[in-house]
């Protein structure tokens, strides 16, 4: 069993858990504006997760309102929020947390595999949600889950590694699609790769480059490409105090 699979597992056996529970009032949802044209400077979404499989433990020096706030004030356009909990050190609790603290949009970035992990997604101030093409084996599930997050007034995010992939997503009706470097299966990255899958993109979709930028280096050379925007986690995940590093990013991003 890869680490993949035990993770589909564990969400899974999860789902009886989500079902049962009482959910609070959903807060009206903010508008995802990652678009770009000529001229426009790179977005990032500055992601908030405790630890990974990859790197260990990541600081949690700011408290997820803290940080929130700070990847506000360094220029962010969107947040992510990890929200997985035996893996990444999360929970759906952390979305309300970062909803209290800022006005940016935030993505709920979860292993979906189900609807109500969706509408979890959304009762704790979840403006969008990942989608997991490797995850999500038949097209039909995940048409269905991109419908139900448009339904819910959501955007869905659909990561995808491979032309394959990135096929199946349009098929089923993304209009955002980001491009994982890291492969899940081996937690290698390739950053050439994700490169060639977002250059094969309709320019009518939204692009978005997920994993593997540590420095400006790194987000210049994408914001020099047609990719719309950037997600930015383990870099500033590293910092006790992500505002310097994040406002050098942005700064590149032009």
């Amino acid at each position: 069993m890869t680490l993949l699979d035990e993770i589909l597992q564990t969400k899974r056996e999860s789902l009886g858990q989500l079902r049962s529970g009482a959910l609070p009032a959903a807060p009206p949802t903010r508008a995802v504006q990652l678009g770009r044209k000529r001229g426009d400077a790179l977005h990032i979404i500055a992601e908030i997760k405790h630890r990974s499989p990859s790197a260990g433990a990541l600081s949690q020096a700011l408290s997820v309102a803290e940080r929130a706030q700070a990847y506000e004030r360094g220029g962010a356009s969107m947040i992510s929020v990890l929200c997985d909990g035996p893996y990444f050190g999360g929970g759906f609790e952390h979305l309300s947390q970062a909803r209290g603290a800022t006005a940016l949009p935030l993505l709920c970035k979860e292993f979906i595999v189900d609807p109500i992990q969706v509408d979890v997604a959304r009762a704790h101030g979840a403006d969008a949600v990942l989608l997991i093409v490797r995850i999500l084996q038949e097209p039909r599930a995940l048409t269905e889950l991109i419908a139900h997050a448009r339904s819910q007034q959501m955007e869905a995010l659909v990561e995808v590694t491979t032309h394959d992939e990135a096929r199946t997503a349009l098929d089923a009706g993304a209009s955002l699609v980001g491009v994982n470097a890291r492969d899940l299966d081996s937690l290698r990255m390739d950053a050439d790769r994700a490169a060639r899958v977002l250059g094969s993109l309709p320019e009518w979709v939204t692009a978005v480059h997920l994993s593997g930028l540590s420095g400006a280096r790194d987000v210049a050379r994408v914001a020099a490409s047609p990719v719309h925007a950037a997600l930015v986690g383990e870099a500033l995940m590293r910092c006790d105090d992500p505002e310097p590093l994040l406002r050098q990013l942005c700064a590149s991003c032009a």
